[in-house]
């Protein structure tokens, strides 16, 4: 086995034991960027000298026994939205031409400080207006797109072109790319991880997480990322989750209406074998009704659309052109609403909020696809259903995650298996705001379960 292709855990492990130095995890990752990103296209831009420099200072470190954290030497992608000092952040938009951060994020910061070794900045569809990053592969087929907007740091992970990576999620954008790409994606609780520095999409509904090989993984990540940032008015207290437990007793809702509507055939088999497992792990299933599910893409689309284009008012006045025709439409479209639709779309929210909450004390954590279905080729734009019903890609896409983003719950995007063209099928876990632990605990439960889950097979 090649360094680049370990896990988070057993790269952090090797380094422990000196049986991999940094410096050989970031070479083999960096060389294995050489060899398949031509063909993938998952990074925005690669810091190879950068990393190669932290990579020996963190060597150092190591033989001096000064590890900062699981994290130390690591590989890591950062999404190009998030700040990294005299690095550009490019959202990857012409519009950002030129573009240098001059300080670093929260997030990257604390990446840093635990002794990441940053690999590069990944693809984004456009200010991560969008669900499918059109200019990065899937990492499965790449005929088929790699799911967005966190498209580029999903495939890196997938490919073995980084260790971990970051991404951002205002309607789905980690764990849609995660289940496309056969990754794992966790959207943590509203506001637990800082977003200083990060561009946003839309502020009410932006989060920012990780995206990894293995749950086990993400529960190693998540506690560096977060903690009170004071600078950040959506920040929260430091809640980090707790050890994790078994399954014996813990509440599984499977929904009974939405989730499972309008699912590929192979997708929702895969997910009703995987919340069977979970119940031989000694988890109890109790069936649950999604509430006010009428409203969801009204609101998810209220909230976001006038929230862009308030951010992108001033540079959609001057430079228009620079932008890409589907954002473009977006975001002028987003002009055109008034106060009164964005002031009832928060009403709703507030409602939607408080039925979540109390469907949520009748179980510890929900159950339920992903997404609808496995990676489109690229190109398709819609999906036709069997009952005659036509939705556009991304439409279909955000339809089952958009729930956590409005309501801001936390959502845990784990493979659970390939439909019949060998192509990845993701189950998603929501829980109660700062149930991370829980949702970590189900998704390590299972993944014990099944055999070492390997990299993509890229041709």
């Amino acid at each position: 086995m090649q360094p680049y292709e370990l896990s988070l855990a057993a790269a952090a492990d090797a380094i422990r034991t000196r049986r991999v130095s940094p410096v050989e995890l970031v070479d083999s990752v960096l060389d294995r960027i050489e060899q398949v990103e031509p063909r993938l296209r998952a990074y925005v831009t690669v810091t190879a000298e950068r990393a190669r420099r932290s990579a020996r200072e963190a060597e150092r470190d190591a033989a001096a026994g000064r590890l900062r954290s699981p994290l130390h030497g690591i590989p890591v992608g950062l999404k190009d939205l998030i700040d990294v000092a005299d690095t550009a952040t490019t959202a990857s938009s012409r519009v950002r031409a030129g573009h240098r951060a001059e300080t670093d994020s929260a997030v990257a910061a604390r990446l840093t400080a635990a002794g990441a070794v940053l690999v590069g900045k990944t693809h984004t569809h456009e200010f991560a207006y969008g669900l499918t990053t059109p200019q990065t592969h899937n990492a499965w087929d790449r005929d088929r797109i790699a799911g967005g907007s966190s498209g580029g740091s999903a495939v890196a992970v997938a490919a073995g072109t980084a260790t971990f990576a970051l991404g951002t999620d205002t309607g789905g954008s980690i764990r849609v790319p995660a289940a496309l790409n056969g990754v794992v994606g966790l959207k943590p609780t509203y506001g637990l991880v800082p977003r200083r520095g990060v561009t946003s999409l839309s502020w009410s509904l932006d989060h920012v997480g990780p995206i990894t090989r293995t749950v086990e993984d993400a529960a190693l990540v998540l506690p560096i990322l977060t903690g009170h940032d004071p600078r950040d008015p959506a920040g929260l207290p430091d809640r980090r989750p707790p050890s994790e437990g078994d399954l014996s007793g813990l509440r599984v809702g499977v929904p009974r209406n939405y989730y499972f509507d309008r699912v590929a055939p192979d997708v929702e088999a895969a997910v009703r074998r995987a919340i069977d497992r979970l119940e031989t792990l000694g988890a109890r299933l109790v069936e649950v009704e999604i509430p006010m599910t009428r409203y969801i893409q009204a609101i998810q689309w209220g909230l976001m659309v006038p929230e862009a284009t308030a951010y992108h008012e001033r540079t959609l006045r001057e430079a228009a052109g620079l932008y890409a025709a589907d954002v473009r439409v977006l975001l002028e479209a987003g002009a055109l609403m008034t106060a009164g639709d964005y002031l009832r779309a928060q009403r709703a929210r507030t409602l939607m909020r408080r039925t979540w909450t109390r469907m949520l004390q009748e179980v510890d954590v929900i159950a339920a696809p992903a997404v609808p279905a496995t990676a489109v080729r690229a190109g398709e734009e819609s999906l036709t259903w069997p009952d005659g019903t036509v939705e556009s890609v991304s439409d279909a896409y955000v339809r089952l995650s958009a729930p956590a983003n409005i309501t801001g719950v936390p959502s845990l995007s784990l493979p659970v298996g390939h439909d019949r063209q060998g192509m990845p099928i993701g189950m998603q876990v929501l829980g109660r705001p700062f149930g991370e632990a829980a949702l970590l605990r189900v998704g390590h439960a299972y993944e014990r379960t099944e055999p070492a889950r390997e990299l993509a097979p890229v041709a």
